[in-house]
């Protein structure tokens, strides 16, 4: 078969995901199975996402070979998730891809989760030809911003110029969602539900992070070194609008209404369902004005809140490019804004297809490609590294 062939397996979270992608770009298959059953806890469970992926794993990459059409003789490498992320998780990954490494003698190439979120948007744009680029990765665990530059070994490297300082993103819409009874994942149902609402643009104010230097360098700004201004950061918090959002009930007495509402979407069977056209006519009706604009005015908060810092960042390095990326890059108002501020600002910008931006297998071998050009293999002895940093 021609091209180079990488299979893709990626299990830090609850996704147990496996892709085949051929020459670092073209997905021949992408499948994932979600683990519902954290639903009816409103959160994941280590534990229990650490059990479905044993179940699912040898079923997946079974299955992403099949819908491929190749047998593990045609691949090239084997590519896994190595961290951050849930230590049993990723165990799961990295136990399997090791195995199917040695078995099959194919070279195992260990990806950072983060790094695979970035080439979820690098594998069908043309931004490699541009350098520095500035990525957002926001998700339900993380929210960082790096400075991405392209190596002689047409490698990348990152460096971290802002990141949340409390909850990511995408965990402060899923604790809102759960807080006004809304279904799990709330992330997509937060999004479709706030354009029903009219947003309050003076309830949630911006969190006052102030901007700094980093590292030992605190000379005053008049003596500042170039040196010392190239490590300013960036930096985002989201509890606040988080706890906000809280006071608001409370003070407003919404808990009656919350609690009819989350037993209502039981009834209705919603407490488990995406937020499809059909299902969002149904539970519609279970929401008052007040919630709708609730949720509207969260959302414009946590989006501008991502806008501001990311543009700043990108305007203070001389971006020639903005990557986003993350579960929430799937979001339909931080992609609209997100892209006026970028024609305004006459910067490029890129965001995953919707079914690469959650957790895949195929971002995962995307990463992996530049990595095998440059023959950078991981050892037998990888294991997991739950806080791996990018950067």
């Amino acid at each position: 078969m021609p091209g180079t062939l990488i299979l893709g397996i990626e299990s830090s979270c609850d996704e147990t995901s496996a892709a085949v992608v051929r020459d670092g770009h073209e997905v021949l298959s992408n499948v994932v199975a979600s683990q519902l059953i954290h639903s009816n806890y409103g959160g994941v469970v280590p534990e229990l996402a650490s059990r479905e992926h044993l179940r699912a794993i040898v079923p997946i990459v079974r299955e992403a070979m099949l819908r491929a059409g190749v047998v593990y003789s045609d691949l090239a490498a084997v590519a896994v998730t190595e961290g951050p992320g849930l230590a049993g998780a990723l165990l799961v990954g990295i136990s399997f891809a090791k195995a199917l490494a040695f078995g099959a003698d194919l070279p195992l190439i260990a990806v950072n989760h983060l790094e695979g979120h970035i080439h979820a948007v690098l594998m069908n744009n043309e931004f490699d030809k541009a350098s520095p680029l500035l990525a957002l990765v926001v998700s339900g665990g993380h929210t960082h911003l790096y400075l991405a530059t392209r190596t002689h070994e047409q490698t990348w490297q990152y460096r971290n110029v802002g990141k949340t300082l409390d909850d990511a993103a995408g965990e402060a819409y899923d604790k809102v969602a759960k807080l006004l009874g809304l279904p799990y994942p709330g992330g997509p149902w937060m999004d479709a539900l706030a354009a029903h609402g009219t947003a309050d643009t003076t309830l949630f104010p911006f969190a006052q992070i102030k901007q700094k230097v980093t590292g030992n360098t605190a000379p005053k700004l008049a003596r500042e070194s170039a040196e010392a201004l190239d490590d300013m950061r960036f930096d985002m918090s989201f509890s606040g609008i988080k706890t906000a959002t809280r006071r608001y009930v409370e003070l407003h007495k919404m808990q009656p209404a919350i609690a009819a509402r989350e037993r209502a979407f039981r009834d209705l069977g919603l407490h488990k369902a995406k937020p499809d056209a059909t299902n969002l006519a149904r539970a519609l009706p279970q929401l008052d004005a007040e919630t709708l604009n609730l949720i509207a005015s969260f959302q414009n908060a946590v989006v501008k809140n991502l806008a501001r810092s990311t543009f700043n960042a990108a305007q203070h390095y001389g971006a020639r490019g903005i990557l986003v990326s993350g579960g929430v890059a799937a979001n339909s108002q931080l992609r609209q804004v997100f892209a006026n501020m970028a024609a305004t600002a006459g910067l490029p910008i890129a965001f995953p297809s919707i079914a690469l931006s959650t957790d895949n297998a195929a971002m995962i071998a995307a990463a992996a490609w530049p990595k095998f050009l440059a023959r950078h293999f991981a050892p037998d002895t990888l294991e997991p590294t739950p806080q791996l940093r990018l950067g």
